[in-house]
């Protein structure tokens, strides 16, 4: 079964060229408690995004779904989430949960009106992980490898993958019986690790979700739809001829490009060590 594809995009024009390339959501990003001074230093993306291109872009999806993250639980998270939901969310995300509470919390405000997606993204919710599982109606869960990672100090987030911390995560939910990913993933034969690799990694844990990153199409530096288009239609094609490939792999060759993923993320964390 073919990886469920995100794209982030507050533009109607890229959500329809993503969704006709066969992504399955789009993403609205509402996040911004805190995110500029955790990821200060970081090249990560900072989106500005509002209630009202849910409204623009919702109507436009007739087979990708809308998926919005709202920002981490707050005295206003109930609102925040009212909002969304009326104005057409399909599934909500609660990033950057610290604890069970926060979970609950979420899942009460959503209240069974769109599914629920909780961000694993903080030392305090891989911590609680065993008791947050035991919670009913949490549709997804998703490893936010980007917070992930500085919370641990590490000096690239594909060290999560390497170092055997999503895999350990990752078994603890497929056991529960929720759908999980993690991760974004760059156009093939791009990104600081080849995004073969890392889909060689979604497809050997179990993985059902992932990102499209910058690095398929940052439409920040290409804004020639014409241009987008071209890129989501062949890149996407690319990707799904080769994630029939990875569906198939025998365990040897899993193996083989795990510790291949593990060389390249020692190269690149040398490289940022200025070794």
């Amino acid at each position: 079964m073919a990886l469920t594809l995100m794209y982030i995009t507050n533009s109607p024009d890229v959500a329809l060229i993503a969704q006709d390339c066969g992504i399955e959501r789009i993403w609205i990003d509402l996040e911004t408690l805190g995110k500029e001074v955790r990821q200060k230093n970081f090249d990560s993306v900072k989106s500005h995004h509002s209630i009202e291109d849910i409204r623009k872009i919702k109507p436009l999806l007739s087979t990708s779904e809308l998926l919005v993250r709202v920002n981490p639980w707050n005295d206003n998270s109930v609102e925040e989430i009212n909002a969304v939901i009326e104005a057409g969310a399909d599934i909500v995300m609660l990033p950057m949960w610290e604890d069970v509470d926060n979970v609950k919390n979420f899942i009460n405000a959503v209240d069974k009106r769109a599914k629920t997606v909780l961000l694993l993204e903080t030392k305090g919710a891989e911590e609680c992980l065993d008791e947050v599982l035991k919670i009913p109606d949490v549709d997804e869960i998703h490893i936010g490898l980007n917070d992930l990672h500085i919370q641990y100090g590490l000096k690239f987030m594909f060290e999560l993958l390497a170092n055997g911390t999503v895999e350990k995560i990752c078994k603890k939910i497929a056991e529960a019986g929720i759908p999980y990913g993690f991760g974004g993933i760059a156009r093939l034969g791009y990104g600081d690790v080849p995004a073969e690799l890392v889909i060689s990694e979604h497809y050997r844990l179990g993985s059902t979700r992932a990102i499209l990153s910058r690095a398929f199409c940052d439409t920040s530096k290409v804004n020639n739809i014409d241009e987008i288009r071209r890129i989501f239609a062949e890149e996407s094609a690319i990707l799904r001829k080769y994630e029939k490939q990875a569906a198939v792999f025998t365990p040897e060759e899993y193996e083989a490009n795990r510790i291949r993923l593990i060389d390249g993320v020692k190269k690149v964390v040398k490289n940022k060590s200025g070794e």
